[in-house]
Formats: structure tokens, C-alpha cells, sequence
């Protein structure tokens, strides 16, 4: 047994340790501009994991698997409330003109604002995170916390007051 002094109770160790967030799969559906023929991917799969709570607010990491499709993915400049990775697209998908946004997490249906978006359009792709009209508990703005690249992946860590 751990003594937790702020709550002067004995707790079990097994009772303080969080146990592992495990990764959430979200599926972004990929609808092609002018029809299947253009060689376009049919989805693109990202994910998230939410950090353990921590007092006062929430963050969650995520990816997507953007190198799946595209190469030399570069992180534009900063925005204030979303990020944008752009990338060249593969051979197989150079003629693919559509978009992509979040149909599933885990699943099930995602029926609330896409705040992971794709665009494939003159060769390139462009991944768009964005926290514009994502309200968080208190109804501020969610924030992007950080951003990156990790083995050609966008990276990020979003979140927001509870």
C-alpha cells in the first residue's frame, strides 16, 4: 500500500498508476474529385492517444501516415489555431485531385467537425490540423500544443481546459 498524503487514505499502488491510453485509429475517407479513375488513395489513417489527465486541462497526440502516400513532407510556417504539413504525392497517386476528412475514430461513426483534413491537388498533399471552432469544456479554443515531423509523419499535441 502508497500513502496518499493529500487524501490521508492508503491506497493500493494498483489503484495510482494510470493505465496505458491506447491509440485511437481515425479513418479519413478520401472523396476524389472527379471520380475513382484518378488513382486516388481510398482512405488515409491517422491517430490519437490521450495523454493521462492531468489537473486544470487535457492534450491528446496525434499522426497521421501521410509518408503512406506522399515524400518530402515539409511543416509550413505557424498559424494561429492549425498546422499544415505538405508533401509530394507518390507516382500511384500525382493524378489524384480530392479531399479527405474523418469518418471513423475506432470504428464508429465520426459525425462532428473533421478537424483532420487532407487535400491532394496538383501533385502535392497538404494535411491540415485545425482547433478553429473546436471548443473545449470551458468553450475556449482548443490549442495546438506542438507540432513536428517523426519519420515523415506529421506529428502534433492538441488540448484544451476541462
Amino acid at each position: 500500500m502508497k500513502r496518499d498524503w493529500s487524501l490521508g487514505l492508503a491506497l493500493p499502488l494498483s489503484l495510482m498508476v494510470h493505465q496505458a491510453t491506447l491509440a485511437e485509429t481515425i479513418e479519413l475517407q478520401v472523396f476524389p474529385v472527379n471520380g475513382p479513375e484518378q488513382g486516388c488513395p481510398k482512405k488515409v489513417i491517422a491517430y490519437q492517444t490521450r495523454q493521462p489527465y492531468q489537473e486544470g486541462g487535457y492534450a491528446t497526440d496525434g499522426m497521421v501516415s501521410l509518408s503512406a502516400i506522399a515524400t518530402n513532407i515539409t511543416l509550413a510556417p505557424k498559424e494561429p489555431f492549425s498546422a499544415t504539413w505538405i508533401g509530394t504525392l507518390k507516382p500511384q497517386y500525382r493524378n489524384c485531385e480530392g479531399t479527405a476528412g474523418m469518418i471513423s475514430i475506432d470504428g464508429q461513426d465520426h459525425t462532428g467537425p473533421s478537424y483532420i483534413r487532407l487535400q491532394m491537388v496538383k501533385g502535392k498533399a497538404k494535411v491540415v490540423l485545425d482547433m478553429t471552432g473546436i471548443r473545449d469544456a470551458n468553450g475556449f479554443t482548443s490549442q495546438i500544443l506542438k507540432r513536428s515531423l517523426r519519420r515523415g509523419n506529421p506529428r502534433w499535441t492538441w488540448g484544451g481546459t476541462d
